[in-house]
């Protein structure tokens, strides 16, 4: 989907397409009951911090590290292994996120070129920077056509010129709109993935939607499964009113059950059990 329209707020007639509406009231209702469990009150910092390890565990699933919960808590060494250096990148990236938020508004193109710096743990010359042409991407579990480096980098600077233009677009359009095209140009040559669930983790946290980070979209995102996401992402890519619908109603329930998942994190700290 390209985002240069020409109307001056280009998400905000995604919200009128068929179904969004109902997503972002379900995704509303869904962060409320979070926010309005007694134990939030009293605990929020640790369902914040235990929805940022939830979530980076989903999103390291998503690209291939698919871990159980207790492994990501014993592991202190992640650098042995593609999975533990996946897994690594995105306890990183969710850590980072916070800090990044202030700057995500003024300059998103900055933002990214961190988070790809922080995934990547790496100073070689590509990484923290957008793909030049003839330069491969690594990101094999995403098997979808890859633009030339000239139309990722139109479509990577209107992108940033739109979330920095602002607009009436609900919180979840914008966030699934900013993972979906990240997704799709994969600007980066590798950990694409990683970094598009961070940017949507950070757009739906600056929103206001989830300020405290605790409906971990990843969770849900993981939850669904790699073959709905990829299904939902190819109706992004078609550009079709039903195919965008559709993807913003996936990440819609992936928000929903990333709330889901720290609403019974509430419930167990109440009853004592965790």
């Amino acid at each position: 989907m390209s985002t240069t329209g020409a109307t001056a707020d280009p998400l905000a007639a995604l919200g009128n397409l068929p179904g969004v509406a109902d997503s972002v009231e379900s995704v509303r209702k869904a962060v409320d009951r979070v926010y309005g469990h007694r134990v939030m009150r009293r605990r929020s910092n640790e369902i914040t911090s235990e929805a940022a390890l939830r979530g980076a565990r989903g999103s390291a699933a998503l690209s291939g590290a698919d871990w159980a919960l207790e492994e990501v808590r014993r592991r202190s060494d992640f650098s042995g292994g593609d999975e533990a250096r996946t897994m690594g990148a995105a306890l990183r990236l969710t850590a980072e996120a916070g800090q990044l938020l202030s700057i995500w508004r003024q300059s998103p193109l900055r933002v990214l070129a961190r988070l790809h710096l922080v995934a990547a743990a790496d100073k070689a010359e590509h990484v923290g920077r957008p793909r030049r042409a003839g330069e491969p991407v690594d990101e094999p579990l995403i098997d979808l056509p890859l633009p030339g480096a000239a139309e990722m980098h139109g479509r990577l600077e209107g992108l940033a010129g739109i979330v920095i233009a602002g607009g009436s677009a609900p919180a979840l359009v914008t966030a699934a709109v900013v993972h979906g095209e990240l997704l799709a140009l994969r600007p980066f040559t590798s950990h694409n993935g990683l970094v598009a669930r961070t940017a949507e983790r950070i757009v739906l946290v600056g929103s206001g939607l989830d300020p405290k980070s605790v409906c971990p979209a990843e969770v849900g995102h993981a939850e669904l499964g790699q073959d709905a996401y990829l299904e939902a992402l190819r109706g992004y890519l078609s550009g079709t009113p039903e195919g965008v619908a559709a993807w913003i109603a996936h990440c819609g329930r992936a928000v929903g059950l990333g709330a889901r998942e720290s609403t019974a994190v509430c419930e167990a700290l109440q009853r004592g059990a965790a």
